[in-house]
């Protein structure tokens, strides 16, 4: 085949496991009730921790989806990788026995990988003076093991990869298995992100450097993008997973076309460990290189799914990167933050917005920005606040900005045939 051959690339499958849903269904039920995930934390005790809300998975039984023997040797990320991508490939109908599957590709990312297996590793290494570490340990935490646990459980051999961006994760996992696809590496790629790093010594990081909101009277609403009152994110875990597939092949074997992902854009701030660069200039050059990937015009834009970790910082700066990129345009944009109720996810973050995102396109509907009461003056677009919206949505675009500069931005348009 010629390398010099570029495939369309549509999305055939979901899957999501999230603080308001074990599913894609309640996950999409719960954004567009604007049910929050956020609570005070029950996987640590928080008595003493000034840092208490998170935005836990609820009723997780690892054994709904694998063997006893495979859970005991998988950290909790990639448990909720070989969840979710469970449901994707379910939902995609394929037929795994019919497939090349040395063509199949994984891509599925994590920022904090198995983080809270290290934390109880480090205090049972301690506890035995030094002397024993469980021989599951480095099989289990290490990074790539949410990419190859899925390899293994649908027996695919094309290209593995797993790329870590801290919060940017999850959606440059789905730009990289795009561009993957579209070069033909692959003819399918299972991509997305997932962390399970809710943990209390997670907690008092990101609570010391300000990320995390007080729980407040009402854990619920602590989370609140865009709004002058806000004061940070609620730590939280998931996973969403994408089926992308080269257009040629999920006609051939009449798949559903959930939606087609047309362009994408990296770019990195080179500027702090943790701060935006001012004025939000590259994020606006990472969401202009995936329209022009795409060869859309601002105007074409309808949807972004923002970053919106509801910091004073991050917000302002994602704000102004929007009005550089789309100009006049980006007042007529329905912008969402779901961080308001799923928390920030990390590495899953960009992914499970990439699952609401499609499911936007499909039903012509966006989630809502919980908890924006009273807009920042600094935050002048439309955020759909507290209510979802039916709305023409043609195109979505995803933003995600992580520690260390790293942006990454992916958008999706209706497939037209």
């Amino acid at each position: 085949m010629p390398r010099h051959i570029q495939h369309r690339v549509v999305v055939t499958g979901l899957g999501a496991l999230s603080p308001i849903g074990n599913d894609v269904a309640s996950f999409w039920e719960g954004l567009l009730s604007g049910r929050s995930g956020v609570a005070l934390a029950t996987r640590y005790d928080h008595t003493d921790i000034p840092y208490q809300i998170t935005a836990e998975i609820k009723d997780f039984d690892p054994l709904n989806y694998m063997d006893p023997k495979t859970a005991k040797r998988t950290a909790r990320f990639a448990q909720f990788a070989l969840a979710a991508a469970g449901e994707a490939i379910a939902d995609s109908g394929l037929d795994m026995q019919a497939i090349d599957r040395t063509r199949v590709g994984v891509v599925i990312g994590t920022s904090l990988g198995g983080t809270a297996e290290t934390e109880l590793q480090t205090l049972s290494f301690e506890a035995r003076q030094h002397k024993r570490v469980d021989a599951l340990y480095l099989p289990t935490f290490i990074y790539n093991m949410g990419s190859c646990h899925v390899a293994i459980a649908h027996d695919l051999h094309g290209p593995n990869t797993t790329p870590v961006m801290a919060c940017a994760t999850g959606t440059y996992a789905i730009g990289e298995a795009f561009r993957m696809v579209q070069r033909g590496d692959a003819i399918i790629a299972v991509a997305g992100g997932s962390d399970a790093g809710v943990t209390a010594l997670n907690s008092m990081a990101f609570g010391v450097i300000g990320a995390i909101a007080p729980a407040g009277d009402d854990p619920s609403r602590a989370v609140k993008p865009f709004d002058r009152n806000r004061k940070g994110t609620a730590g939280g875990e998931g996973c969403g997973v994408l089926i992308l597939e080269q257009l040629d092949h999920a006609l051939a074997r009449g798949a559903q076309i959930y939606a087609e992902v047309v362009g994408f854009g990296a770019t990195e701030d080179a500027f702090h460990l943790t701060a935006p660069a001012p004025g939000g200039t590259y994020a606006a050059l990472a969401m202009t290189r995936a329209m022009e990937d795409a060869e859309l015009l601002p105007s074409d834009i309808d949807h972004i799914s923002a970053h919106a970790t509801a910091t004073s910082m991050n917000d302002s700066a994602e704000t102004a990167a929007i009005h550089t990129a789309f100009g006049a345009h980006a007042p007529q944009i329905a912008v969402s933050g779901i961080k308001s109720m799923l928390g920030h996810t990390a590495g899953a973050a960009g992914a499970l917005a990439a699952v609401g995102a499609v499911k936007s396109i499909m039903h012509q509907v966006v989630p809502p920005t919980m908890g924006l009461d009273s807009p920042d003056p600094a935050c002048d677009l439309d955020y759909v606040p507290n209510a979802a919206r039916y709305t023409r949505v043609r195109t979505a675009m995803v933003n995600a900005f992580g520690f260390g500069g790293q942006n990454a931005v992916v958008l999706f348009a209706q497939y037209q045939a």
